[in-house]
Parts: C-alpha cells; sequence; structure tokens
C-alpha cells in the first residue's frame, strides 16, 4: 500500500535532480580527497597505482555518502538544497538494501549514456527509481489533494 507522501507528492523535475546531482558532486569530491588522504597515510605516502582495493575503498565511501543521508533523512545535502526528497513507496527514508540497489541502478542508468535520467522526461521516474521502488518528490511543491472514496 501507498502512503499520500509517495502518492500525492508531485515528482521532483529532471532539472531539479540534475541541479541536486551537480551540487553534490561537490561535496563528493571533496570526501573522495579525503578519503584518498586517509589511504595515502596507510600507504605511507606512496601514489596509490591502479589499485583495485583502493577503487572499492572510494566507491563504498560514494555509496556510504548518499546511503548516509538517503537513509536518515531522505535527502543529500544537494537535494536538501533543492528541496526534493527520496522516499519509497509506503513513505518512508529507504532502507541500506534500497539505497545500495539505487546506486547500483543508477550507475547502470548512466552506463547507458544516461537513458536512465532522461526517461524522467518521458515519466515521472527514472530507471533507478522505478527499479528500487523509490521516487524523488518535490518537498516544496504543494501535494494534490486527497481523493475522496
Amino acid at each position: 500500500m501507498s502512503d499520500p507522501i509517495f502518492s500525492e507528492s508531485p515528482s521532483a523535475s529532471l532539472i531539479k535532480q540534475l541541479a541536486a546531482m551537480i551540487y553534490d558532486s561537490l561535496l563528493i569530491f571533496a570526501v573522495l580527497f579525503f578519503a584518498a588522504a586517509i589511504a595515502l597515510v596507510f600507504n605511507h605516502g606512496e601514489a596509490i597505482v591502479s589499485n583495485n582495493w583502493f577503487s572499492l575503498y572510494l566507491l563504498f565511501m560514494l555509496y556510504s555518502y548518499y546511503a548516509w543521508f538517503w537513509h536518515k533523512s531522505g535527502q543529500t545535502l544537494g537535494m536538501r538544497a533543492w528541496k526534493i526528497r527520496l522516499v519509497t513507496e509506503s513513505g518512508d527514508n529507504p532502507g541500506w538494501g534500497i539505497c545500495y540497489l539505487r546506486l547500483a541502478c543508477a550507475l547502470l542508468s548512466l552506463l547507458c549514456l544516461g537513458l536512465g535520467y532522461w526517461w524522467r522526461l518521458l515519466k515521472p521516474y527514472t530507471w533507478h527509481d522505478r527499479l528500487s521502488h523509490t521516487r524523488v518528490i518535490n518537498v516544496s511543491a504543494p501535494r494534490k489533494p486527497a481523493q475522496q472514496c
């Protein structure tokens, strides 16, 4: 059963979603820079060249950034600035597993030349929203009135 916040709140526009992604990318760059600096300390200051473990570590840090914010409040800092929020079909913040699934599907959307994102121009969801049963809503817009039974 769907929660009213999921069904009554309008979907966030693709422009707002992309703007939030750009905002978050600046923050992610800082997080990954800090994570790489920590890895350098453990590598005795030597450069880390094409190490699969290091790549997985950075991917984990990227996942952690998104999953932490989505799980705790449904919003990353970029999403908060653009007044959009990620919710599940029940209207809750997504769990850790849903966050992982959504990020994996978002990567798939990007690998298909961004087609999963451009799909949002035709439908009220992206591929990764559809596959993870989530939706990015516009929290600054008024909700649609509930229908009477």
